[in-house]
């Protein structure tokens, strides 16, 4: 695919690179006279302040978090390398990133944990019966072949450490919506139900909000697609003549870019159903919002976390970089995370580290014993609750389609901001 993913139409198309600046903070490195300082950048869903603050005292580095929202952030680390040393992000970006040169391939031996990770990224599938889902699933796109392309077959080099990951779908109030029954009633379809009109928001973030939208037109009849991980020109123009119909109707409250917006969005009921990602869901829910996280009868939309090391990052800094990475799977970010409904590679590392009420819920689909309180340290789980979807088994078993840079990316970027500015 990287033949068909032009670079300079990508970076001509999504604008000028966002000016960013970093703060050295000063703490002593363990190994070597100088301080060594990490720059991570990435999204909000992952840096967090606690997390960096556990790090740097555990590893005895400087971690500078730059999050960004997805545009930007793909746009900046695509454009130039030197801006980063680590790259946290979705594995939708892995086929630019890669093919732009921006990053570089991470040894297996040098991740102190990679036997530990489950085959969700090294095969696709948790169970023999799992859905591997449409479009990019990780275990396409995770290794380095010989001749330098990425593809399924298992070798030493990765285009990157797998470690959080989720299934998305749509969030939605049952004040106003009643809630459905997961994998039976609930549908994507109700993202384009006129019964919601005005109260519906997407997710602003081209490779992802296009798959919310596909499904949803799918799911209400309005339109099929050959295959939905790889429309066609046709098939996206068909889309969008769909979306910007109900656009200029007033069908949608907004477009949101960032997980803070999002729970804005949801608390001042500008929107009652719209794109979500988990930890919204549970920022929400302790702010006493009763919003469910649908599971879609016919499958989620999944996204697997990927870790990435800058082509240009200096040997010096690499080292930390690599402590840091394993720190990651070595429990305690897992069982964090794991608070705010998201998976870790390796989730048997974190389970000491989780209560066993917070492991049976979270992972096991049982009901929660006590109250569960989130990563912001509100409740955000009551006790007696179910998690909506069920275990980890049975919502990573049913994917319909993976976050995925599509072959015609640059005509569907075209297409989605001539959406938003309609």
């Amino acid at each position: 695919m990287s033949d068909l993913i032009n670079r300079r139409s990508f970076l001509r198309t999504l604008g000028a690179g966002v000016a960013l600046s970093t703060v050295a903070l000063k703490a002593p490195y363990v190994y070597s006279k100088k301080n060594i300082t990490l720059r991570v950048m990435g999204t909000h869903v992952t840096l967090q302040e606690e997390l960096r603050q556990r790090a740097m005292k555990e590893l005895g580095i400087d971690l500078v978090f730059t999050p960004m929202g997805d545009a930007a952030l793909l746009q900046k680390a695509s454009s130039d390398p030197s801006s980063f040393d680590l790259y946290e992000h979705w594995s939708d970006s892995i086929n630019i990133l890669w093919q732009a040169g921006s990053i570089q391939p991470l040894e297996t031996e040098r991740l102190i944990y990679w036997d530990e990770v489950n085959n969700l990224t090294k095969t696709g599938q948790l169970t023999k019966d799992s859905h591997i889902g449409a479009g990019d699933a990780p275990n396409k796109i995770i290794y380095v072949q010989s001749d330098g392309s990425l593809g399924s077959n298992p070798t030493k080099q990765l285009s990157f450490m797998p470690y959080v990951h989720n299934v998305d779908s749509f969030g939605y109030n049952t004040r106003h919506i009643p809630e459905g029954i997961a994998y039976e009633t609930e549908s994507w379809s109700w993202l384009l139900d006129e019964r919601n009109k005005g109260k519906v928001a997407l997710i602003n973030a081209p490779t992802i909000g296009i798959f919310d939208a596909a499904l949803a037109a799918q799911a209400q009849g309005l339109m099929t697609f050959r295959d939905i991980g790889n429309m066609t020109i046709a098939e996206i123009d068909q889309l969008f003549e769909i979306l910007l119909m109900k656009k200029r109707q007033g069908y949608f409250s907004g477009f949101w870019t960032s997980v803070p917006q999002s729970v804005e969005f949801m608390t001042t009921e500008r929107a009652t159903i719209q794109s979500m990602f988990s930890p919204a869901v549970s920022a929400c829910r302790g702010q006493g919002i009763p919003v469910v996280y649908a599971a879609p009868k016919e499958g989620y939309r999944a996204w697997h976390g990927v870790m990435c090391l800058s082509s240009s990052v200096s040997e010096e800094v690499k080292d930390a970089a690599y402590r840091y990475m394993n720190w990651w799977l070595s429990g305690y970010p897992g069982a964090f995370i794991a608070r705010q409904g998201y998976y870790i590679s390796n989730p048997q590392r974190s389970r000491s580290l989780m209560s066993k009420a917070e492991w049976d819920y979270w992972y096991e689909g049982k009901e929660a014993a006590t109250d569960l309180k989130g990563t912001d340290g509100n409740i955000s789980v009551k006790a007696g609750e179910l998690r909506h979807g069920g275990s980890y088994i049975s919502r990573l078993s049913n994917i319909a389609v993976w976050n995925t840079v599509m072959q015609n990316y640059d005509y569907s970027l075209d297409k989605w901001y001539e959406l938003l500015n309609a």
